[in-house]
Parts: structure tokens; C-alpha cells; sequence
């Protein structure tokens, strides 16, 4: 079992409970299990010109897992449970029912057409961040050191959502 770190994202639908069930399912998977999951932060929409202010706002979280999945088994199973929610991929950074990124797994370094490890633009992304703090106040991502000094981990662009805990161990 390796540890992973998985970012959790909805914008479209019921968002809090599209990410309630995403974690049910991945709590589901077999050789997966959940270590923790973060509160969730709301965000603005973020596409590849920038915020974009009338799109709808984010919910986001974090989970930490310990996977027997090797990282592509892991990732064909997050899209798969993305697709199961409605995701459609149409455009890039398109409004969505769910976004599960693979952040980091064990450390490694990868770059394949499908997978890219640690998550790229993870060090600058506050929703991605401020949760995963959350849960590991102590994580690094790899060529980035230690989390916690990162400039988006004390930013505004994310607030915190009034919302119970997405998982609990019981």
C-alpha cells in the first residue's frame, strides 16, 4: 500500500453530494483505503484564461488514501467513477459534476500522455492546497518542499464551506 493524495472538485448539480459520493466510491475501491478527508472550500471556477467569474463556484476537497493500485490502475478508476457522475469532457477545464486528480502517489515522478505525478499545477492551486493542509499539515509535493509554504496556502481565493464532514471513520 503506498500513500496517495486525491483532489476532489464539483461545480454542476448537487455539488456537496457529488463529492460525498465520490468518496463513498473511492472508499469502495478495492486496494484503496481512505486515511483522511479534508473539510470542504469553495472556489471560483478556473479556467485556462483565468478565473472566470460567471461560471459556477467550486466545492473542493482533499483525500489522503493508501492504494495497492499502481497510479494508472488508480486513475482509470477515478475516471471511471467521474463518468459513473456525469463528467463529460468537452472542454478543457470545463464546468463539471466531478474532478478527481491524482495530486501526488508515493513520491514519484511521472509523465505519460495519461499521468502526470506530481499533479502540475497542484503547487499553485489554493483549492488543492488549503484542504490538503487540512488533513497533512506536514506534506511535501515533490520539487515543491513542504505545502505549507507555498503562497497559495494562505490565500484568499478559497473560503471554507459551511458543510458536515465528508467521511468519518464509523
Amino acid at each position: 500500500m503506498l500513500p496517495a493524495v486525491i483532489a476532489l472538485g464539483s461545480n454542476l448539480g448537487d455539488r456537496e453530494d457529488n463529492l460525498r459520493a465520490a468518496v463513498r466510491d473511492i472508499a469502495a475501491l478495492g486496494g484503496v483505503t481512505v486515511t483522511a478527508v479534508s473539510g470542504i472550500v469553495q472556489s471560483h471556477a478556473v479556467k485556462p484564461t483565468g478565473t472566470d467569474a460567471e461560471a459556477p463556484d467550486y466545492l473542493n476537497a482533499v483525500m489522503l488514501v493508501q492504494s495497492a493500485l499502481h497510479p494508472e490502475a488508480l486513475l482509470i478508476e477515478l475516471n471511471r467513477i467521474e463518468a459513473e457522475h456525469g463528467r463529460v469532457r468537452v472542454e478543457r477545464w470545463g464546468d463539471r459534476t466531478l474532478d478527481l486528480d491524482i495530486i501526488s502517489f508515493a513520491g514519484l515522478e511521472r509523465h505519460t500522455d495519461d499521468l502526470t505525478l506530481p499533479h502540475p499545477r497542484a503547487w499553485e492551486r489554493a483549492f488543492v492546497i488549503v484542504p490538503w493542509l487540512q488533513v497533512d499539515p506536514d506534506a511535501e509535493l515533490r520539487g515543491h518542499g513542504r505545502i505549507d509554504a507555498l503562497v497559495v496556502a494562505t490565500s484568499s481565493e478559497v473560503w471554507a464551506c459551511d458543510a458536515p464532514p465528508l467521511w468519518s471513520e464509523s
